[in-house]
């Protein structure tokens, strides 16, 4: 790979870990103003100090990011239906090279929907975005979208799904944890992140996810609901870095979680 490929890669994986803590905040492009993220400026501000890169939109980046503060900008560059549709999966490629290119992206996202009936529309999708942005310099990351179909989560399923996202040339892959997660790990020659998903039933089972996720050979979490819906959202997101760039157990995330909310609790009080 050339040098500003390499360089954008160093922005969002921190060079001495070589993880990385995205923060997901794409959410509305198909979902609109969800909870937590109806003023995504207001939602992202307090939490942006502690994220090695965002997954936003490019609306969301010009209006509600700062950009002498932002770190590495992963941007969301397919859509084309909404959560009204019967199929979200019917996507298409919405952001040129060149607005990539003008925003200073760190890497492009894009959805693949493996076993849906839009499956040889998107892997074309990622193979014309892989062509373009590698004139650039510019990785792509695949994401590997399940729709509302989430019982295809296991490891057969994201195993084959990962795969060919990397054979078809995109730098990393977002996906989701499962059990015998390491076979996934193993059968994909490119980094993975690990999406929350849904929000999850307590704080905790997040934090467990991260932890089985960094310790099956996950590269890195990249997490919004999970974050920005919790009660604790900077604590949460400090729990996270804490599990993925220092080695840290569940237990020992979740004590760094209870602290923040004592001290936000405390604030809020003075």
């Amino acid at each position: 790979m050339d040098w500003g490929h390499e360089n954008r890669l160093a922005r969002i994986f921190r060079p001495d870990t070589r993880h990385t803590v995205m923060l997901a905040a794409d959410h509305g492009y198909f979902l609109g103003p969800i909870s937590k993220l109806q003023v995504p400026r207001d939602t992202l501000e307090p939490l942006i100090p502690y994220a090695d890169a965002l997954m936003i939109t490019r609306g969301v980046a010009r209006t509600s990011v700062d950009p002498a503060t932002a770190p590495a900008l992963v941007l969301r560059v397919s859509g084309g239906a909404s959560i009204l549709k019967d199929d979200i999966a019917n996507e298409g490629i919405t952001v040129s090279i060149k607005e990539a290119v003008r925003l200073n992206a760190s890497a492009v996202a894009l959805s693949l929907f493996i076993g849906s009936d839009y499956e040889h529309q998107s892997i074309l999708n990622l193979s014309h975005l892989v062509d373009e942005a590698q004139e650039y310099g510019i990785p792509v990351l695949a994401v590997t979208a399940v729709g509302r179909e989430l019982e295809k989560r296991d490891a057969r399923y994201l195993a084959l799904a990962c795969r060919i996202a990397a054979e078809h040339g995109a730098s990393f892959v977002k996906t989701y944890y499962c059990e015998e997660f390491e076979k996934v790990v193993e059968s994909c020659p490119v980094p993975l992140v690990i999406a929350g998903g849904p929000k999850l039933e307590t704080a905790r089972d997040a934090l467990d996810l991260a932890y089985d996720a960094i310790k099956c050979g996950a590269q890195g979490v990249d997490m919004g609901r999970n974050v920005w819906q919790a009660e604790a959202p900077v604590a949460m997101i400090r729990a996270l870095r804490a599990i993925v760039h220092e080695g840290a157990t569940a237990d020992q995330a979740e004590e760094i979680l209870r602290a923040g909310r004592v001290a936000g609790a405390l604030a809020g009080v003075h």
